[in-house]
């Protein structure tokens, strides 16, 4: 009963983070991210702020990753979505099976380099 009160909680907060992209834009998101590798693993040692550092740049290079998550279980992986998008300031796209997928506008002066 514990686990179903605390999976409801984060699918609210999922839910909550979703709202930031129009149906529209995470359409679009998906599609792009679709032929896209993932760039940084989560492995046995979880989410360390090495792991956010890869991610945060890795977002500052390409705006859209994804990242496997390999060695959680699925409510460990959606926790872990959650996290990322706010150390990050990321919006979480999609989560599918092991692969997190999440995208950060990047600034306009980062772009065309």
């Amino acid at each position: 009963r514990c686990s179903h009160r605390l999976l409801d909680f984060v699918r609210a907060i999922y839910s909550t983070a979703m709202g930031e992209l129009s149906p529209i834009e995470r359409k679009l998101l998906k599609a792009r991210a679709h032929t896209l590798q993932p760039v940084v693993l989560i492995g046995n040692e979880g989410l360390s702020s090495q792991v956010l550092g890869e991610i945060e740049r890795a977002l500052n290079a390409h705006e859209l990753i994804k990242v496997r998550a390999a060695a959680m279980d699925r409510h460990e992986r959606e926790r872990t979505l959650i996290t990322i998008c706010a150390r990050t300031g990321a919006v979480p796209v999609e989560h599918i099976g092991k692969i997190l997928v999440v995208y950060r506008k990047m600034p306009e002066s980062g772009r065309g380099r």
